[in-house]
């Protein structure tokens, strides 16, 4: 497997660094790729809004999405954006979409028309058509249109990764996509979920890339956040918060390991909480993680 490691943009560093100065650090490091959030509230750029900006100052750096809520976006809109930032940035996009926002009080803001799994399903069927066929029509119960082409053509059609780890949303991944992004898994979670995925892949005819398996690992050094505590007691009341968010980089290296066994190459690495200072940061993930690549 091809291990790759990239990181995950947050929460802004306690200094003056700007978006465009993460960009810069990560093209001039050689970073494999820098992942952004979809959250309304944070004081981050839009995922796509974003990738662009940093597409048109970078030559070498991927730009990824994690994650991007599909449900309550228009999934004809979002294949021309994708369109647009494959032919601007050839072979450098990389989308991964999830079912909702991680925070509550974001998910009213984008009504959708039906059942949540229900439209997420049919908007990346669309999707990926759109994607992908020269003309597309399509009669959904949620989507609609007729001799559709997007354009600027992809020269290849672009790899759909999804989040979520619950077992819908595992098949989904097995059904649907290209590759599986996981959070908030431990590693043995993450294997079997690769699992699941390989067996409803092999149900539905057909297979994910074994390299096409990722996690998006938030680091703490320190204390953890009590917000974020909060959250992980919510979803695994049981399971030590170590094996989620490893404390400092001699354990995140031991839980990349510990992932790469199972069957995970592919990692964002994000900071916990802001770091002091982005730029430290992102020196120290060259010198302490970059050496786990393959």
């Amino acid at each position: 497997m091809k291990i790759r490691i990239g990181i995950g943009i947050g929460p802004r560093a306690h200094d003056d660094t700007t978006f465009a100065d993460v960009v810069d650090t990560c093209e001039k490091l050689g970073v494999d790729s820098l992942w952004l959030p979809d959250t309304i509230s944070a004081d981050l750029p839009d995922p796509h809004v974003g990738m662009a900006f940093a597409a048109g100052r970078t030559t070498r750096l991927k730009l990824g999405t994690g994650v991007s809520v599909l449900p309550g976006r228009n999934p004809v809109a979002v294949a021309k954006e994708l369109a647009t930032l494959a032919d601007l940035a050839p072979g450098r996009v990389l989308p991964a979409f999830g079912l909702q926002h991680a925070r509550a009080f974001e998910r009213p803001l984008f009504p959708i028309p039906g059942r949540r799994g229900a439209v997420f399903d049919e908007s990346l069927m669309l999707l990926r058509r759109l994607l992908s066929e020269t003309e597309v029509s399509f009669q959904g119960e949620y989507f609609r249109c007729e001799e559709i082409t997007v354009r600027p053509r992809p020269a290849r059609p672009l790899d759909i990764w999804l989040g979520g780890s619950g077992p819908a949303a595992l098949r989904r991944v097995g059904r649907l996509a290209d590759g599986w992004l996981a959070a908030n898994v431990t590693a043995a979670e993450a294997a079997s979920g690769r699992t699941a995925i390989e067996a409803a892949a092999r149900e539905a005819g057909r297979a994910v890339d074994d390299d096409h398996y990722g996690l998006s690992l938030a680091v703490a050094f320190g204390d953890y956040p009590e917000a974020l505590l909060r959250a992980l007691r919510e979803r695994a009341p049981e399971t030590d918060p170590a094996a989620l968010i490893p404390d400092g980089w001699a354990a995140t290296r031991e839980l990349i390991r510990a992932f790469v066994d199972g069957g995970i190459s592919k990692f964002v690495i994000r900071p916990a909480t802001p770091p002091a200072n982005w730029a430290a940061f992102m020196d120290e993930f060259t010198q302490e993680l970059m050496p786990l690549e393959s």
